[in-house]
This record gives C-alpha cells, structure tokens and sequence, in this order.
C-alpha cells in the first residue's frame, strides 16, 4: 500500500490526538465493524466528526478504517496546494497518513486492491465527488449509504440544495439512501424535512443538512449493521425524480428582465460558488463618462413594492440599491463586491459613487 503512486499521502505536523481518533485501542476485545467515509469538502468533514465521535464510544459497533478524498488541488487567493477539508480534519484528528486515499478517480485498480485488503463493511459518502463505480460497489459486503441533501427522488445530482434554492422551494430535506449504479437512485433508508426560509442561503442550507444528515446516520447505523435497513429501505418513484445538475460558471451572470422573486433566489442559491454577478454603468453626470463595471452580488431581498417605470436606473431607497426587474418587480441589494475588493453595504457602495448615476446593463 505504502508504495502506491496512485494514492497521495499527506504528512501532518502537529496532528493532535482527539478523543474521538480512529480506532482507538481502548478496547481491543471488541471486534468493530470497518468502515469506510468517502467526502471531500467543508460539509462532509462535518459527517466524518460525527462518525468518529461515535466510533470511540464503548459501545461502538464500528472503527473508521480509511478515509477517500478528492486529491489536494490549489485553492485560496494564494493558489496554494491544499488537502481536501476532509483530508485535513482527518490529519488533524490523528488519522495515520496511509488510511487516507485520495485516488484521481474511484476506479483506479490500485485503489480498488487497497480498499479490498480494508474489507471494509460499509462506506459512507458525503458530498465525495467522484463517480463509483459497480467494481467499488461490490467490495462493502453491507454496501455504500450516501447523504443526499434533498427528499429523494427530487433533486438527484451534484447540486441539489443550490437548484432547490434557485427554484425558490418551501421544503427540502435530507436522505440516507444505499447507492447504486443510477445517480441517487438507491433505495432509502431514511428522509427528514425541513422549511426553508426566504432569506437563507446556500452554504448555510447545506451545513445545516449535513448536520442533521450526520445525525440521522449514526442513528441508522445499528439498523444498517444488522440489515434490517436494507428491508425497511424503500425504492424511489422515479417517475417523480427531478435532476439537479452541476453549477456552470457561466450561470452566475443576473438577467433584470426576470422577476425579482428569480434573481433573489439565484443569489440565494449560488451564494459561496459562483457567487451572482452583475453589470452597471456608473454615470460621471458633470462630465458624462461612463464606466462599465462588474458588480458581484452578495445579499438582496425582493422589493414589497411594485413598479410602474421600468427605467435602467438604479436608485438607492433605504439601504438598498433597487434594480427594476421584469414584470414590474424590483431586487434590492443590500451587500455587493466589485472585483478585487472586499464586500460592502449597500449604502457604502452608493456613498462612493460620490453622486454619479448608477444603471443596470
């Protein structure tokens, strides 16, 4: 395993040793179940805590035997090469270097002998990232249970909370389903709903998904050790699915000729990654130059009120700059970035327009 080129390691210094490390040796008589987490971002480090949290407990029915992540990649302003946040939290709770994978792709053959001398049990995905194939479907005699941020069937894809989010949903949820070939088209274990509300947005959503995901997964985990929730698990009615693609950056451009309501919630939804944009002119009024700019959306709310002249003009009305929309609609913007800065308020931005005109284009 340890002369893998396929497989990254990562060296970790200062890693401390936390109650909840893998497969602590406190209580070497009980033979735990193996287990493998595959995750990658911010959100899944949340669920590999949960689950080493409760694999230390005396009771437990299980060890983190190994850990599968994306590869480091270069991230941050300073575009350095970083392990995934997964990777990461794993090094810093102590895990050993050689029990974190991190395969280009999930099919790779020395991935799979390695994960196969693991026998593990079962794997948990979270928000991993890559495809798996059938060859790493078979090797968990108890198969592979994924986090799915949405009610199942709806939502299936790379991004359900941003699409839910840009379709202005009232509910959304949580499942626990088994994989299988077809995307997020296992049989589930379990679902939990939640409201959402108009103003909460993307990253916020997903945290608190993934949080409660992670509870309801050690919960389930004595039914799925058992098997009794490969019985209980019920088939999706594909007939009621709906996909949730993956987020182009192209997509992040605002159109004002939509409604108010589809802007808020694309701001909404693609808050974090890509983030909204939009362009305007700001009007030099005492010598008439005009400058076209890019303007990155932060923070917005539909206007209560209705609009009958439908100008390019943006105004600033308490707090706020009200851009008309389609329909007779108005968005207004309370937090906006332009490029290389750090984002301001609303009133911040308009102060330093120092009295020029501001138009959408």
């Amino acid at each position: 395993m340890h002369s893998s080129s396929l497989l990254r390691r990562f060296s970790c210094f200062n890693a401390t040793t936390s109650s909840s490390s893998v497969i602590a040796a406190s209580y070497p008589s009980v033979k735990k179940k193996p287990l493998v987490f595959l995750g990658s971002p911010q959100v899944s480090a949340s669920v590999l805590e949960s689950l080493l949290n409760a694999s230390a407990a005396p009771d437990s029915l299980f060890e983190v035997s190994a850990i599968v992540t994306q590869p480091p990649s270069r991230r941050d302003r300073g575009r350095k090469v970083m392990p995934s946040p997964v990777a990461q939290h794993a090094l810093d709770c102590g895990l050993p270097t050689e029990l974190i994978f991190t395969p280009e792709r999930a099919g790779e053959e020395m991935f799979l002998s390695n994960l196969r001398a693991l026998q593990p049990e079962l794997c948990i995905t979270a928000a991993y990232g890559n495809i798996l194939p059938t060859k790493f479907l078979k090797i968990p005699s108890l198969g592979t249970v994924n986090i799915h941020p949405s009610l199942l069937p709806l939502y299936r894809g790379a991004a359900p909370v941003q699409r839910a989010l840009q379709d202005g949903v009232k509910e959304t949820g949580v499942s626990l389903a088994f994989t299988v070939r077809a995307l997020d088209a296992g049989p589930v274990i379990a679902s939990e709903r939640f409201q959402v509300d108009d103003h909460i947005k993307a990253p916020n959503l997903l945290e608190m998904l993934f949080s409660r995901g992670s509870e309801l997964l050690i919960h389930e985990l004595p039914s799925i050790f058992d098997g009794s929730a490969r019985a209980k698990a019920q088939p999706q009615d594909d007939s009621k699915a709906t996909l949730a693609p993956k987020i182009m950056p192209e997509e992040s451009w605002l159109s004002f000729n939509q409604e108010a309501s589809a802007l808020h919630n694309k701001v909404r939804a693609f808050a974090g990654w890509p983030g909204t944009r939009a362009r305007v002119q700001i009007i030099d009024i005492k010598n008439g130059q005009r400058n076209n700019v890019e303007l990155k959306i932060i923070t917005t709310r539909v206007s209560s009120h209705t609009l009958y002249n439908e100008g390019d003009e943006v105004t600033f009305v308490n707090g706020a700059l009200v851009f008309p929309c389609g329909g007779s609609t108005a968005l207004e913007v309370l937090e906006v970035q332009l490029a290389g800065k750090n984002a301001v308020s609303a009133e911040a931005f308009w102060n330093g327009l120092r009295g020029q005109k501001l138009k959408k284009l």
